[in-house]
């Protein structure tokens, strides 16, 4: 899935949910059933899951490249999931069972394309979150008010992690947008169109290929959903390499600015973000992962 920016802890953003939904049915025809048909040089493997931090905290919470919101994707999987363990297990301690959740799933950043990523695996394909180990799971329905209660809990752990950086965060999105309308990304964007008839995607601008995306994985046949979302991935990360050339550098010198203005919060988030997440580790029993190609 993609997000134009944050989640509720982040900024708004726009899921691309019914592209998801259509590869989660695909793989359930499955395994390699779409590889087999796709027109291209040769199946690919899923991708894979990464426990390396960056050497630096702030590549992770205030991505400029596409491989650094690799990071960033991780973190929030990570802070929503600290979430739903204390929720769980306050549940457990009371003897009942919480109502069902959607899985957690990575969600990868308009504003910060990872090109070589959705070139390798299509727009919404990502490796699989791991589920959180809990006991048995409990059949007796708790009162509302019990329910609400540990759900509050979780929210808590989840704001403890998050309201360090949340600022920071919230900040740098805001920032971002200044790069898109730069005069150098409308230049390079202005390749766009043209790039994208030439590998047959009717699309003027980067949500009009999500929408063409989107259009085609809903009429697809289940054993073509895979094939079709990694050709229109291709078509998008060879199209919008260009504007990225551009776009990249520009965020990088922003990110080395911002960093700069504020000095202070960065030095607090660079001592004290690492080690809150290795306690929350240990404490509610989630690792911290990362996709990777």
């Amino acid at each position: 899935m993609i997000r134009t920016a944050t989640p509720r802890r982040f900024l708004p953003r726009t899921v691309f949910v019914a592209v998801a939904a259509a590869l989660l049915a695909a793989c359930s025809a499955g395994p390699g059933a779409s590889d087999r048909a796709s027109s291209g040089p040769e199946p690919v493997s899923r991708a894979r899951l990464s426990h390396d931090l960056p050497d630096d905290p702030m590549r992770m919470v205030l991505p400029a490249t596409g491989a650094e919101s690799r990071w960033t994707q991780g973190l929030d999987v990570f802070v929503r999931q600290v979430s739903r363990a204390t929720s769980v297990s306050c549940a457990q301690d009371q003897g009942i069972g919480l109502p069902e959740e959607a899985p957690v799933s990575f969600i990868r950043f308009f504003d910060v394309p990872d090109l070589d990523f959705i070139a390798r695996h299509g727009l919404s394909e990502s490796a699989q979150v791991p589920a959180i180990e809990t006991g048995p799971a409990a059949t007796r329905s708790g009162s509302s008010a019990v329910v609400r209660r540990c759900v509050a809990e979780g929210a808590a752990a989840a704001d403890a992690l998050f309201a360090p950086y949340a600022g920071l965060q919230r900040g740098w999105f805001r920032e971002l947008a200044s790069v898109g309308r730069a005069p150098a990304t409308h230049r390079a964007l202005r390749t766009l169109p043209g790039c994208l008839a030439r590998h047959g995607v009717d699309a003027r601008d980067e949500r009009g290929v999500m929408a063409v995306a989107d259009a085609r994985m809903q009429t697809a046949a289940p054993a073509d959903l895979r094939r079709s979302g990694r050709e229109i991935g291709r078509a998008y990360a060879t199209c919008l390499r260009p504007v990225e050339a551009v776009r990249e550098p520009a965020r990088l010198r922003l990110r080395d600015r911002f960093i700069a203005e504020h000095a202070d919060e960065v030095r607090e988030v660079r001592k004290t973000l690492v080690p809150a997440l290795r306690r929350a580790e240990k404490e509610h029993g989630v690792r911290l992962v990362f996709p990777a190609p």
